[in-house]
């Protein structure tokens, strides 16, 4: 036991005073903080500039029926043609002419905007947004249908969900988070198996061409030196993953506060009603103020839903047993092999039920309690995917223990049959392994 702890420790060490290691935990959080504020700093820098835009409708159907908003103004005229407007445009204020021809009703492309630059699609899509209800108005009036009726006929429907617990509790869920929560879970335990079970096979290829293994091999046993490796790596990907964490968290405050110091004055409460302030009456404001509370309060209780105790230990431990299990496999090839261009043979059985479990985690965010998505959160070479899916949306507790307790025992099923190939494998050289080879190396009696 002492041995694999020295093993553990000198992976730890190893790896963490690696420039790689290094560059990435710091690069790492810089490239998710940006992730997170970038969008929302190209949104602040978005066009601002009022687009005038000269409209000459010679149908008669949409005069000052275009609305206007805060940076698109629209102004009609009257008596004059396209040609006359295009000839004055450069010393015009106008962003483009919108010119509606006659047969606009029975037509849908006599609709032109012309103009000296390439229109945006916001100005585009709004025109045409606005048009079609404009046209689709005038069609139900022509019916017979008022405008009194078209708006009464208007509803808005929001579904709640509710779950009950066996005691008769009532709490509110809400499908959506539950997805990105369920979809971000399974897919980082997929990456970090992937990244971290790719660093154990090659390391153990690196340490067997330098003929390292041979000296460590003489004071450890093959099963030790592997376990020690697979843990110690283990260790450093939790290490990592936690800076990640922290430095990303500190990244994007820092940021807020750089360049978005009015985030960080007023709570999201006060910024609504400021807003509504300074854009309606307060007659208004009484009556748009619980609907902006209201989504106030829903993105709070959907937060609060989460259990993130549950979350998180069934993270780590899923990302730990799904690691572990990968990882002696991934040992066992890197033992295998001379070189990382012999592995692809063997690569296939084990990256084929992870790419599985990513397909069967789409379908068990749609339907987390169909049987395909039940089974594959049950066996161990999937389970650390699709169970995290369907955790966030609530597993019953005989199912949790059934997955954890046999992706326990297939881990060390798959230590033990890895560790009769790593014991082998590890002091083979030149020759090219197959998996008639990697049997006769499992039935080998010690």
């Amino acid at each position: 036991m002492n041995k694999i702890k020295l093993i553990i420790l000198r992976e730890y060490l190893t790896r963490v005073k690696k420039k790689s290691f290094i560059v990435m935990t710091i690069l790492g959080p810089i490239l998710f903080a940006a992730m997170m504020v970038v969008p929302a700093w190209l949104a602040s820098m978005e066009d601002t500039d009022v687009k005038n835009i000269a409209v000459i409708d010679s149908s008669g159907v949409f005069l000052n029926k275009i609305p206007d908003t805060d940076y698109i103004k629209f102004e009609y005229l009257q008596n004059t043609s396209v040609k006359k407007v295009k000839k004055n445009f450069a010393d015009s204020d106008y962003y483009a002419v919108l010119q509606i021809l006659p047969s606009i009703t029975y037509e849908p492309t006599a609709v032109h905007l012309y103009s000296d630059k390439q229109p945006s699609f916001e100005v585009k899509s709004h025109i045409a947004r606005a048009m079609e209800n404009e046209l689709k108005n005038q069609k139900l009036k022509a019916n017979g249908i008022n405008e009194d009726i078209l708006e009464s006929i208007k509803s808005d429907v929001k579904v709640r969900t509710i779950q009950w617990t066996k005691d008769g509790e009532e709490k509110e869920s809400f499908t959506e988070v539950n997805m990105i929560l369920g979809y971000a879970s399974g897919f980082l335990i997929y990456f970090f198996i992937f990244l971290f079970g790719a660093q154990v096979m090659r390391g153990v290829i690196e340490e067997k061409t330098n003929r390292i293994v041979e000296i460590i091999i003489s004071s450890a046993k093959p099963f030790q030196l592997m376990m020690g490796k697979i843990v110690g790596i283990a260790m450093v990907g939790l290490t990592q993953f936690l800076l990640w964490v922290v430095l990303t968290t500190g990244i994007v405050a820092g940021m807020k506060t750089a360049f978005f110091p009015e985030l960080g004055t007023k709570n999201a409460q006060e910024v609504v009603v400021e807003d509504l302030f300074e854009q309606q009456n307060l007659t208004q404001i009484n009556q748009i103020q619980p609907e902006e509370m209201d989504k106030f309060s829903k993105v709070l209780n959907a937060v609060k839903s989460i259990d993130f105790g549950l979350m998180l230990s069934a993270f780590i431990f899923f990302f730990l047993g799904g690691y572990l299990l990968y990882g002696s496999l991934f040992a066992a090839i890197g033992a295998a092999v001379d070189n990382e261009t012999d592995t692809q043979q063997f690569m296939l059985p084990i990256t084929i039920p992870l790419i599985l479990g990513i397909f069967v985690m789409m379908n068990a965010i749609q339907t987390p309690d169909s049987p395909v998505a039940f089974w594959f959160s049950i066996i161990p070479f999937t389970s650390p995917i699709v169970m995290m899916v369907r955790l966030s949306f609530g597993v019953p507790g005989w199912q949790v223990t059934l997955s954890m307790g046999l992706l326990v025992l297939t881990f060390l099923g798959s230590v033990w049959l890895a560790g009769k190939i790593y014991r082998t494998g590890i002091l083979m050289y030149g020759k090219k392994v197959n998996y008639k080879e990697l049997w006769k190396w499992i039935r080998y009696k010690s």
